[in-house]
Parts: structure tokens; sequence; C-alpha cells
């Protein structure tokens, strides 16, 4: 398989504060890569390293054989990442549709062909019915689909999920894994995913990488990863792996 990212001893720093300690990884092209770990352990932070909203301090990030550390968050995903963010940031003042025709513009460059990739788009995230409605009158599940389709319409070769699931009911979060399953299934999309929900990172990572503090403590297919003797007392609990 093709390496699509390749994150090798990245650091920030925020003053005193070690954010993301020599963290690495290797995200294969057509993988689905999970990074896990408690609150404040540094995923986002990782996260905005990659998409080019923070310079690393130390390493190097490299996608599609490029180095991409140091370019700003436009160009980068101009190179095909795209992602999400925690806290949703729809255009609250736009349509579903509209919001989703912004993205897709970043490819193409007359409405037409924009909304025709952004009524795709659309269709992949079971929002299309929804389109005339304004953003700010969807509920969280459909506000978590619109800010993946927006994301997904600027046609990424790699996507960026930060806790897309957050938030949801065990019937919504599944609709979800459905939709994540589909898109790398159908598309070959490569997805790296930031969750809390272990039963969702389990139905779809081949791999994952566990942070604690800012460092990686442990790296690997899930099942071996949530036996960790680390990783049992510092995220996931005794309980979580009966």
């Amino acid at each position: 398989m093709t390496t699509l990212l390749s994150v090798a001893g990245v650091s920030k720093r925020f003053r005193g504060l070690v954010a993301v300690d020599r963290v690495s990884l290797d995200v294969q092209q057509g993988e689905i890569f999970a990074v896990i770990g408690p609150n404040g352990a540094g995923k986002t932070t990782l996260f905005n390293m990659i998409a080019g909203a923070f310079a690393n301090d130390e390493g190097s990030i490299v996608f599609d054989g490029q180095r991409i550390d140091g370019l700003k968050s436009d160009q980068i995903c101009q190179r095909g990442i795209g992602r999400t963010f925690q806290i949703v940031k729809p255009f609250l003042g736009l349509n579903v549709e509209e919001n989703v025709v912004v993205g897709a513009l970043l490819r193409r460059h007359d409405m037409k062909s924009a909304l025709a990739r952004a009524h795709d788009v659309l269709r992949q995230l079971d929002l299309y019915d929804k389109r005339a409605q304004s953003a700010s009158a969807l509920t969280l599940p459909d506000r978590k689909r619109l800010e993946v389709a927006r994301a997904l319409a600027t046609d990424p070769k790699l996507l960026l999920l930060d806790e897309v699931m957050a938030g949801l009911r065990p019937t919504e979060t599944n609709r979800m894994v459905d939709i994540f399953r589909a898109l790398n299934r159908d598309t070959g999309l490569t997805i790296v995913l930031i969750e809390h929900v272990m039963r969702a990172v389990m139905a779809l990572a081949s791999r994952v990488l566990v942070l604690h503090h800012g460092a990686q403590i442990a790296q690997g297919v899930p099942a071996d990863v949530v036996r960790d003797p680390a990783v049992i007392k510092s995220y996931l609990g005794a309980e979580a792996v009966h």
C-alpha cells in the first residue's frame, strides 16, 4: 500500500505546555485510522498541525509525497486534505445546499458543476431532502453531517474527522458509521478520525493511535490497543475491555 500521510516526530508547545510530544504515524491510502485518548491529550492539536492551523515546532509532515508543514490551511486544503471541526461551524446565514456549494467551489469554477457536486455529497450524507433548510435550523445530528458534507465537497484525498459522533444517540452513531464505511469502500477515501465513541472506532478503524498528555502511548490494530495496560490505565478503564 502507498503511504498517503506521514507524520514524523512532530511536537507543539504553547509556552511551557507540551501539547504534542514527538508523535509519529503513517496512514496508508484507503485506510481508516483513528486517534484516541482522554481530553487534553493533544488530538485536536495534532489535527491542527496536519491541516495547517498550527505550525509544528519539531518534526515533519508529508502528504502525498510532499512536505506540507509550513503551508497555510488553504494551501493544504488545495493539496487534498479536508477537515471537520469539533465544534461544528456551518454558515448559519446560508441554507444546507449553499453551505456545501462553498466547499465544492474550491475545485469547480462554475455554479452548475459546483451545485452538481454539492447534490452528490448531500445524497451521500442523507441531507439532500433538507438542502433548502437553513443551517441554523438543523438538529445536532444533521449539523454534524453537514460539517462532513462541507469538507467532503472539497474532493479531499484525506478527510480529518474531529469527534463527529460526539453527542449522538446510538442510532445516529450507527448511521454515521455506515456513511463512513460506504465512503471509504465506494470512493477509496482515506479517513483519519478523532473519536471517543469506542464502538465506532472498533467498527471503522484498521489501526489506532493513542495519545496521553501529548505523547504516543500505543499504536496498532484496535483489538490489541484496547488491551494495552497503559491504554486501559490512562483512558479506557478496565471495564471497557470486558
